[in-house]
């Protein structure tokens, strides 16, 4: 049975092939591309809760959505919106009368679905559309009654030709409930599944081209009317919303902000239940994973035709599409619409002390099930009988409600959307993190948070069904040692793996003491792994990604209860067992650094009786003899070894390099991972198994995070812990007495440093972080990355399979060769500081010497020197800007500017401006000398976050100033008031900083004396703390209202936004254009610091060639370029 539904799953998978880009294009054009695409907007409904019907609830609907209108953005056509929508119950009376004058009859509410489609301009194609839907109607069983054009007036919409030319035709179609179909669920169970099959089949005969078809909505219970628009155009566009018959009991409303202005009227909400303010930061693991429950779910709902509704989303969505169509998914499988909605998006549990037994149990059982769909999110939903909104686990989201003594109930992203008298407000409350608001409109009431959950808790008994179905490691006995040996000496095996003395001194060493991530400063010299003359593990060739803008980063040690580490290890349970009837064990671990000990409880679980769980053991080794040409072989043996223990019946797969020997060369750990894992969603067998990593290769936080990120659940890291043993043998860290202590802090400080990563991306648990690849290749060669690491973005080109398999072959050969230098001693390193045989550094003992001399007083001449030496240093490929050459005119065929028509360089440094550098990380005196050397030249100084003395907006008595014309504001505030603004040129919104993206800042305590005090408006001898996100802004719409308020304090002043290079940075700044910004600063990855974890230092950001060059392709592609300014720093030295 099991090999035949993977058999199915796998011919499924490749039948969607061609469908997946169909829904949204996501093809890139340059560097962008509208896959990165972002939204944030305001949301609201209002509902009559005793169900009532009445045109005066669409009226109000749409004066919400007006008075909402801020909460979305115009782009370079001031008439284009970014998408605006409303659902409503279907009004019967209405459409009743008007197919009464198209010539046919509608049967009783509920007898019959309503579809609005948005279908192609072309009349001969429309026409062959409808056909194809009229013939799966009928072949499904059900009765097509005819067909209604959706009258329009699209006057109000921008008349450039681009702009109509995306408009759809509108088109209704009705269908009647077939004779085998039963009434209520069971028939829209059935149009969902006739939606799924006429997309599907459009789709598969357009062979992957987009031809304009999209079904809005198709449903017995709700209608939805969407579409490019401002807020004021839904209303002045669709007709029907003005008529009087046309009325509902509920109105879901969605004004939309988008980070791209290309007009997409499929990407307005709501979709076909949700409507959604916010950001789903693990989107790309959450559609993985379900594209991989595919051979193994089943429902009594779907019976055999479950198979018709794959894939359940399709690549290329938004993230709120892909949410709707997993919530539509459970809701049509069985679920309840609020337990659907708490399964997706759990509330804070794991962490959480005053949570009731009952309610923990119903999230632990549904952690096993699904996974969080986990990121900043305020959600409203509806099936037409019930509506309601939730919050994220962090509330990062505003959602505000009052319930009115006529028993209306209005909620909306902020207060005064729908004008209500104060003596007519019976409740005015807000949503809270992880809570629900729900209005059933059959009972007639508000079903409160408590009440909804303590049911939907005790509905079934999920402590014994957790008690049955769940193990947890730590409960488990310890066994002997099952793990085979490598006869292979520590030395050789370090050095096989590629570790160096400052893996041990720097970053290994500081964890085994302190419990904590090691501390660095001043940012990263070094060149980017593909530029590097030294070979380089896999892992280097990967940055992080975090969070900017359209979502906040989470601060992982103040938030601390809505963070998680659980990991479930085993094969995930059938999504639709509502009855606790499978046997289906998951193993629950604490955390998934594990210790030898846990390796060996989980390879000998399967002697445990009645644990339904069965390990194999995988070697990732092969054999040296077959050279790099042989990994290409071995890789695709393992993934094929791993696909039949699965077909086998093992539920636990541990992929081990333990055998790596001087014949025995180790797969890197993190391709044998992300091979195995993606090999296996593609065969449809991922859920039906756990991952396992046992390897000696991971010994920093960002190793662990890339081996999460695709797809272990759970890591060993054998080597790392036999180092610490040796090290704290040779006495490396006396403060340390017990061995076993030093290897407890080192896996406590990868705990800390796996949350600080998932939390620069806001993502609170690893549930969701695994598998959900959060990360950028850079350097990376597309084909490499497509077939290993699918869905990661890679901008510049580079090493392949070939390349990685050489430098690994490479480096085995030199830990067991004969090198007199590394016979005895480990490789130098030399990533972190300059070292004889180590990395290449930009700063050498000769350019800080030249540099000194040049400052202080040996001049111009001194200084070529440096420049020289510095570009020279660029162009030999430290940089990718080394690799740029400046063609000169007879090479494009131009003649010469004449240099009186060239800017003078007296002007041009009026674009320099210094580094943001604080009061405080940086003493007075220089501080000040920065501000009067660019105020001499007419460059710009920038305060940092620190505040400036008000003393210094006072010109000296040598016409000197000191005010620097650069004021930033930062999430900490320091320092920031209307005096501070209005004394400056420019007001800088300091979203991230490239040395540490996604993260905050500290100033300690003894470095707070009575004058940075005063200035940061704080205590004298009191740590100041930058917090992760600005808290208010969480969202795109939020940094637009902080705009307008900076620009209200100081008019004449132009407000600068901060952002760091990453992929996607462009279409952030579309927004932050939209967003009414004059000025955008690309910062790259190598920017300097005072303080910072050395893995955000070397893996967090991409450097700024990259993010400068998307940003520009982004604003030009979407016509906003002449609207802002572009600057770049992070590492420019000359």
């Amino acid at each position: 049975m099991r090999r035949q539904r993977a058999k199915q799953a796998s011919a499924a998978a490749r039948r969607a092939a061609l469908a997946p880009r169909c829904e949204q294009a996501a093809n890139p054009v340059g560097l962008y591309n509208r896959g990165n695409d972002h939204d944030s907007c305001g949301v609201g409904f209002i509902a009559d809760m005793k169900g009532r019907k009445s045109h005066l609830i669409i009226q109000n609907a749409l004066r919400i959505l007006d008075n909402l209108t801020h909460r979305g953005a115009v782009g370079a056509d001031p008439l284009v919106g970014d998408g605006a929508g409303i659902l409503v119950q279907i009004p019967h009376d209405f459409l009743k009368a008007e197919c009464a004058e198209l010539g046919f009859d509608l049967p009783e509410s509920g007898d019959y679905g309503v579809g609005h489609i948005f279908m192609p301009r072309d009349e001969k194609l429309r026409l062959r559309l409808e056909g194809i839907v009229e013939r799966v109607v009928a072949a499904e069983g059900q009765t097509l009654l005819g067909w209604r054009s959706v009258p329009v007036d699209n006057s109000s919409l921008s008349q450039a030709e681009a702009i109509r030319a995306s408009e759809p035709v509108h088109r209704q179609v009705f269908i009647r409930r077939g004779a085998g179909s039963e009434h209520g669920d069971s028939f829209e169970r059935r149009l969902f599944i006739l939606r799924k099959v006429i997309s599907n089949t459009i789709y598969e005969a357009a062979k992957g081209e987009d031809q304009g078809f999209y079904i809005v909505s198709l449903s017995c219970r709700t209608l939805v009317y969407k579409g490019m628009f401002l807020a004021y155009q839904l209303g002045a566009y669709y007709r029907d919303l003005h008529d009087p018959r046309f009325a509902s009991a509920l109105a879901l409303i969605h004004q939309r902000f988008s980070t791209n202005t290309f007009p997409s009227w499929k990407l307005a909400h709501p979709y076909r239940m949700v409507a959604h303010n916010g950001e789903i930061n693990t989107l790309r693991g959450n559609v993985n994973w379900m594209a991989a429950r595919q051979a193994s779910v089943s429902s009594p709902r779907f019976g055999d035709e479950i198979g018709k509704l794959w894939p359940i989303s399709y690549e290329g969505q938004s993230d709120t599409a892909c949410f709707d169509n997993a919530l539509e998914f459970l809701v049509q499988g069985g679920y309840e619409l609020a337990h659907a909605a708490m399964t997706l998006i759990p509330e804070a549990w794991a962490g959480n002390p005053l949570m009731d037994e009952d309610r923990r149990a119903f999230y632990e059982y549904h952690a096993a099930i699904m996974e969080p769909w986990d990121g900043p999110a305020s959600i409203a939903f509806s099936d037409g009988r019930q509506i309601g909104a939730t919050l994220d686990r962090n509330g990062l989201r505003p959602a505000r409600y009052v319930v009115t003594d006529d028993d209306m109930v209005i909620l909306a992203s902020e207060v005064g959307v729908l004008p209500v008298p104060e003596e007519r407000i019976v409740t005015k409350w807000r949503l809270q993190p992880g809570k629900m608001l729900l209005i059933d409109l059959e009972e007639g009431r508000i079903v409160s948070d408590d009440e909804l959950k303590q049911r939907l808790a005790t509905a079934n008994p999920y402590r014994k069904w957790l008690a049955r179905t769940q193990i947890v490691l730590e409960d488990l006995p310890k066994v002997g040692s099952r793990a085979p040996g490598s006869n292979a000496s520590l030395l050789d095996r370090q050095q096989a793996f590629g570790y160096t003395q400052e893996d041990l001194r720097l970053l290994m060493a500081p964890m085994a003491v302190t419990g904590q991530e090691a501390i660095g400063s001043m940012g990263t010299d070094t060149p980017v792994a593909v530029l590097s003359r030294k070979p380089k593990l896999l892992y280097s060739y990967f940055k992080q990604n975090f969070a900017q803008v359209t979502n906040p980063p989470i601060d992982p040690i103040r938030e601390e209860i809505v963070m998680s580490l659980v990991s479930f290890i085993g094969p995930r349970p059938n999504l639709f067992d509502l009855k606790g009837l499978s046997e289906r064990k998951r193993l629950e671990v604490r955390q998934p650094i594990l210790t030898n000990a846990d390796l060996e409880k989980i390879r000998a679980i399967g002697d445990i009786a009645d644990n339904a769980f069965q390990t194999q053991t995988l070697d990732d080794t092969y054999a040296l003899e077959r050279g790099a040409d042989g990994m290409e072989m071995a890789v695709r043996r393992l993934c094929e070894r791993a696909e039949r223990a699965v077909l086998d019946g093992y539920n636990i797969i541990i992929l081990s390099d333990r055998l790596v020997s001087a014949v025995r060369v180790a797969i890197p750990a993190l391709l044998a991972t992300a091979a195995v894992h993606n090999h296996l969603i593609r065969k449809g067998l991922r859920t039906s198994v756990g991952l396992v990593v046992e390897t000696g290769e991971p010994r920093e936080v960002h190793q662990f995070c890339l081996l999460a990120g695709y797809g272990a659940e759970a890591i060993n890291p054998y080597l790392a812990f036999e180092t610490i043993l040796e090290m704290h043998a040779e006495d490396a860290f006396p403060e340390v007495v017990d061995a076993n202590e030093a290897v407890y802090r080192y896996i406590k400080s990868i705990g800390k440093g796996i949350l600080k990563v998932m939390s620069k991306m806001g993502i609170s648990t690893y549930q969701s972080y695994c598998g959900a690849q959060i990360f950028d290749a850079v350097g990376l060669s597309s084909a490499f990355v497509d077939r290993f690491f699918f869905g990661t973005a890679t901008m510049i080109e580079g090493v392949g399979l070939a390349e990685v398999a050489e430098e690994t072959v490479r480096r085995h050969a030199s830990a067991f060769g004969d090198d007199p230098v590394l016979r005895r001693a480990l490789d130098v390193g030399g990533e972190y500081a300059l070292r004889l045989r180590g990395e290449d550094h930009i700063w050498t003992a000769d350019a800080v010497t030249l540099l000194q001399h040049a400052v202080r007083g040996k001049g111009v001449e001194a200084y070529r020197q440096y420049a020289a030496l510095m570009n020279g240093q660029v162009q030999r490929s430290f940089a990718i800007r080394g690799l740029f050459r400046i063609k000169d005119a007879e090479e494009i065929g131009s003649e010469p500017v004449p240099i009186e028509a060239v800017e003078p360089a007296a002007d041009i440094v009026r674009r320099f401006s210094t580094g943001a550098m604080s009061f405080g990380s940086i003493s007075r005196e220089a501080h000040e000398t920065l501000a009067i050397a660019m105020n001499r030249i007419g460059g710009k100084s920038n305060t940092g976050e620190g505040g400036e003395e008000s003393e210094r907006f006072t010109r000296l008595a040598n016409g000197d100033s000191r005010r620097s014309a650069i004021k930033q504001v930062a999430s900490g505030r320091f320092g920031v008031s209307a005096e501070y603004l209005v004394n400056s040129d420019m007001m800088q919104i300091k979203i991230a900083q490239g040395a540490k993206p996604g993260e905050g800042g500290q100033l300690p305590g003894h470095k707070v004396d009575a004058v940075i005090a005063k200035v940061r408006h704080s205590t004298p001898g009191v740590a100041l703390i930058s917090p992760p996100p600005h808290h208010d802004i969480y969202s795109i719409e939020d940094l637009a209202q902080l705009i307008f308020d900076l620009k209200n304090v100081n008019p004449t002043g132009a407000v600068s936004v901060k952002l760091v290079s990453e992929v996607g940075v462009g279409t952030v700044a579309a927004g932050v254009a939209k967003a009414r910004a004059d000025h955008i600063t690309i910062a790259g990855y190598d920017g300097g610091t005072g303080a910072s974890p050395l893995t955000s230092i070397k893996h967090a950001g991409t450097p700024w060639e990259i993010g400068l060059a998307e940003t520009q392709q982004t604003l030009v592609e979407n016509g906003l370029r002449s609207r802002i300014a572009l600057q770049v720093d992070g590492g420019l030295k000359t």
